[in-house]
């Protein structure tokens, strides 16, 4: 670990915030994964801040900052930019101090986090595709107006209070052996690994993010805070695309490691979450679940890792379900050829009801330049129980005599 430039946020400093937010959030729960335990081999707990106010960690390091903020500057106002957590915890910690809060946000935020940040009080402005599109004119916002510039995750209230989650794991889970968090900016991450280091420098902190948004292994490698060029990935609460200075030297100085997981992983473990724990979770809330998914032996228990926050579009939560179903092997896709005669499409949809697939999606097709004279392909779209069962359709729609292309696939 090297040293840092800065003096990290310290556990005082966390613990000062604890005392500030008592009464104003919940000691969100800790709950056992009997799924995610078995597959890493020893206890498994998800620490719960999607059952946290306004559905999210942020209202704690937004109240932290609000509530230290003098009357001059409370009277000028507050502005934040947020894809939609970090805007919900400053529109709610702005109205429960009696502040003006302005908040920008990406135009593609999900329409329930714009509407639930307005629903707490707080003017919204929609620009440009990213974050840090909104968080440039936040701050030429302030600089226009007087209004208190409330930066997501690069500053030291911010980070102190996003780590009092840190103390919280460390009294519920006193055996913790490692720490997994979802990170974009580094508030989160470098919050908690500061409460968790001053109190158990023997537990391993790591930090996970989108594989498409992934700014800090490259900064790491870079000593120094590096931009993306571009991000894409369904996990817009940590598609940050720069760390912060403050949260880069903390980060760096005090976390074991930064991993990765792709879309596929996230929309697995979205879907583990639902099914297994009854857990409605983000995509950027289940990068920690992800990464137990994909190496799972790779860290000792019992491990906590940190659902950081469940507000979802209900129409994104449908195409990640779907893409983690297919990312599963519970959606199957395939073109079946067979000759062109009365009948044969509802004998081979029959033959797959029969093997105990569903079909979501059927597509009849007499018109292609690679089909011979006489043959029509069908394009099946089925939901099955997994890969086995997969396998067994094919084999089924095989031994009726059927050319069967897409598999695997």
């Amino acid at each position: 670990m090297a040293e840092p430039t800065t003096p990290p946020v310290s556990v005082d400093e966390i613990r000062a915030a604890r005392e500030l937010l008592r009464g104003v959030i919940n000691e969100t729960p800790v709950a056992g994964s009997r799924a995610l335990s078995e597959l890493a081999g020893g206890p498994v707990w998800l620490k719960c801040e999607n059952l946290q106010r306004t559905g999210s960690f942020k209202i704690r390091g937004a109240y932290t900052r609000l509530s230290r903020l003098d009357d001059a500057q409370r009277a000028r106002g507050v502005v934040a930019a947020s894809a939609g957590n970090h805007a919900q915890g400053v529109a709610l910690a702005a109205s429960m101090l009696g502040i003006a809060a302005t908040v920008y946000m990406p135009e593609g935020a999900a329409l329930p986090k714009v509407g639930a940040t307005r629903g707490y009080g707080a003017t919204v402005e929609l620009v440009g595709d990213t974050i840090d599109d909104s968080i440039a004119e936040a701050t030429a916002f302030a600089a226009r107006t007087g209004a208190e510039f409330v930066h997501p995750f690069d500053h030291r209230d911010i980070v102190a209070g996003q780590g009092t989650v840190g103390l919280e794991i460390l009294e519920q889970v006193p055996d913790v052996a490692t720490v997994l968090v979802c990170t974009g900016g580094g508030g989160l991450l470098g919050g908690i690994a500061a409460a968790v280091r001053a109190e158990r420098p023997d537990v391993c902190v790591v930090g996970v993010q989108a594989a498409g948004a992934a700014a800090w292994p490259a900064s790491i490698a870079a000593g120094a805070p590096v931009a993306l060029e571009s991000m894409r990935t369904i996990a817009d609460g940590i598609a940050v695309g720069r760390p912060g200075d403050l949260t880069f030297d903390q980060v760096r100085s005090l976390v074991d490691d930064i991993l990765t997981v792709d879309e596929d992983a996230l929309s697995r473990a979205l879907l583990l979450l639902l099914e297994r724990a009854k857990m409605l979770v983000e995509p950027a809330g289940a990068a920690a679940v992800a990464a137990l998914m994909q190496e799972p032996r790779r860290f000792a228990t019992p491990a906590v890792a940190v659902l950081s926050g469940g507000n979802i579009d209900p129409l994104v939560l449908w195409h990640v379900l779907q893409h983690g179903m297919a990312a599963t092997g519970r959606y199957l896709t395939l073109r079946v050829r067979v000759g062109d005669r009365p009948g044969a499409l509802a004998g081979v949809v029959s033959l797959v009801g029969r093997a105990g697939a569903n079909v979501v999606d059927v597509a009849h097709s007499r018109i292609s330049g690679a089909l011979p004279l006489g043959d029509v392909d069908i394009d099946l779209v089925l939901e099955t129980r997994g890969p086995d069962h997969s396998a067994e359709v094919v084999a089924a729609l095989g031994a009726a005599g059927h050319h069967v292309a897409g598999w695997p696939g």
